[in-house]
C-alpha cells in the first residue's frame, strides 16, 4: 500500500512541473505579457474545447477516451520540455517522447494502458486520435488569437526570432497582417481532413474571439 500510494504522489509530482513550463509559441514571438500560458493550461484548454466542439457539431466517437488521450498527450515534456518544430525533427521528437514517457509511467501499475493510448494518440489513426490532435493543434491557434486581440505582439519587432526568417514562415507572413492569422494559415494543412475544423479556423481568422 505504502509503495503504491508513494508511486502516486510521485508520479504527480513530476506532472506538476507541467504547470510552470510555458509553451514555447508566444515566447518566439515575443509575447509581450506578464504571464504565459503554461503547458498545464494548454491540456485545459484543449481538452474544453475538444467537450464543446464534440457537443456543438454532433460528433460520434468515444469522447471519454479523446479526454483521457488529451489529459496525457503532453507527459513527454516534463522531461523533453515544449520542443518547437524547428528544433528537431518529427522522428526524432517521437522517440525523444517514447523514452521520455516511458521514464515517466515506469513505476504505474497502468503504464502499458498509458503508453499504448499514447501511440494511439501520435499515429493518428482512429477518430479519437485525430479528434484530439485537431483540439490540439486549434488551441494553440485560439491561444495565439487571443494573445493578438491583447495587443501582446508586434510583427515589426521580433528580435532574436529563431524561425521569422524561415521560407515557410516568411511565404504565410507576406500575405499576412497578424501574427495569430499567420498561424493559423501556417496550420491550416492540418485540418484538411476535417470540414468542421476547417470552418472554424476560418471563423477564427475573420473574427475576434
Amino acid at each position: 500500500m505504502d509503495k503504491k500510494i508513494k508511486d502516486i504522489m510521485s508520479f504527480y509530482a513530476l506532472c506538476s512541473k507541467l504547470k510552470d513550463t510555458i509553451r514555447k509559441g508566444p515566447l518566439t514571438w515575443n509575447a509581450n505579457r506578464k504571464r504565459i500560458e503554461s503547458v498545464a493550461e494548454h491540456i485545459y484548454g484543449v481538452q474544453m474545447l475538444a467537450i464543446s466542439i464534440y457537443y456543438q457539431f454532433g460528433y460520434k466517437l468515444d469522447l471519454n477516451k479523446v479526454i483521457y488521450m488529451l489529459a496525457i498527450h503532453e507527459l513527454e515534456e516534463i522531461e523533453i520540455g515544449d520542443l518547437a518544430f524547428y528544433e528537431t525533427t518529427k522522428e526524432d521528437k517521437l522517440e525523444k517522447g517514447k523514452n521520455a514517457t516511458d521514464l515517466i509511467l515506469k513505476d504505474l501499475i497502468g503504464k502499458e494502458e498509458i503508453s499504448n493510448l499514447l501511440d494511439e494518440y501520435n499515429e493518428r489513426k482512429t477518430e479519437e486520435a485525430i479528434f484530439a490532435y485537431h483540439c490540439d493543434k486549434l488551441e494553440c491557434d485560439v491561444q495565439m488569437k487571443l494573445y493578438d486581440q491583447e495587443g501582446c505582439f508586434n510583427l515589426n519587432n521580433q528580435p532574436n526570432n529563431p524561425i521569422i526568417d524561415l521560407p515557410s514562415v516568411k511565404k504565410v507572413l507576406d500575405s499576412e497582417s497578424s501574427i495569430s492569422n499567420a498561424w493559423i494559415e501556417f496550420d491550416r494543412s492540418k485540418f484538411e481532413d476535417d470540414p468542421v475544423f476547417k470552418e472554424i479556423i476560418n471563423w477564427l481568422k475573420d473574427n475576434n474571439i
